[in-house]
């Protein structure tokens, strides 16, 4: 057992001032923390009881390939088209994100144009290599997936992956 205000305290050291004063005003907070010694991981803070709690999860730093997570080979397929959309739905930990990141990666590796990422937080790292990537992360770097979206289509992306649709506005902007 943690000593009372434990969580708490390690909860404001790995959040920044801006996340700190976002979490006092609704107490909720998910991030992305990394360590170049232990590793990288998807945080979210939260109230329970009365108390902070924190959840987090390692994120793995190398991006498996699609064929290594057992996906279609359509898939590889699909993401090199031009037009479309894709939808991926899935439970928590049912590896939706790792998934998206293979694709990314199959893409990146394959094809050169722009990519951008619209996610809360940014998970995988994705270096340039024949495509440049763009990776935005709600709440760091825009305010909200609707303001993201809105502002990507003047960026002239090819590929646009959006971590999350919870709104409607969000479908919207999305379609």
């Amino acid at each position: 057992k943690l000593p009372e205000g434990m969580v708490k305290k390690i909860a404001y050291q790995i959040m920044n001032a801006e996340q700190i004063e976002q979490f006092e005003k609704s107490p909720e907070m998910n991030m992305a923390i990394s360590d170049p010694d232990i590793g990288r991981f998807r945080v979210n803070i939260f109230q329970q009881r009365g108390e902070i709690a924190i959840v987090a999860r390692n994120i793995k730093t190398e991006i498996p390939s699609a064929a290594s997570l057992g996906l279609p080979p359509i898939l590889n397929d699909l993401i090199m088209q031009k037009n479309g959309i894709v939808l991926f739905v899935g439970g928590t930990g049912s590896g939706k994100s790792t998934s998206l990141a293979a694709l990314i990666d199959h893409r990146n590796k394959n094809s050169d144009g722009h990519i951008i990422t619209i996610e809360d937080p940014v998970e995988f790292i994705h270096p340039h290599q024949k495509s440049i990537i763009n990776q935005r992360e709600v709440g760091v770097d825009t305010n909200s997936y609707e303001e993201a979206l809105q502002n990507t289509l003047r960026q002239a992306p090819d590929v646009i992956l959006i971590g999350e649709i919870r709104s409607r506005e969000t479908m919207e902007h999305a379609l």
